[in-house]
């Protein structure tokens, strides 16, 4: 095989197979706006947490459709549920609503 002189890290490799998506079935079914999520970034933009924390929705989502819902927790953690994200979404998605799914969902045991 030719080298090309990069390769990959396994350790970032995510494998979408081996994943349970149960719990993204069932946000899905909750909350169908996951879906409609455009990631421009509009929520992240307007978000006063997130000049102070890692807040991102627009992250949460993606980690969440590859697979790693604790990162996605971990992105919505400062989140203070203010509403401005809802506000600003071009899609008209209900973000605090979705993010109070996230959370119940993908924090239960």
């Amino acid at each position: 095989m030719i080298d090309f002189g990069y390769t990959f890290n396994p350790s970032s490799r995510i494998n979408l197979d081996n994943f349970d998506r149960v719990k993204f079935n069932k946000l899905v079914e909750i909350e169908p706006d996951v879906k409609t999520c455009m990631a421009c970034g509009s929520c992240c933009a307007s978000c006063s947490a997130g000049k102070y924390t890692p807040t991102s929705l627009r992250s949460a989502i993606l980690a969440l459709q590859n697979g790693l819902p604790e990162k996605a927790l971990d992105f919505l953690k400062g989140c203070m549920l203010c509403g401005k994200c809802t506000m600003i979404c071009p899609r008209g998605i209900n973000t605090r609503h979705l993010i109070i799914s996230i959370t119940k969902i993908y924090s239960a045991k």
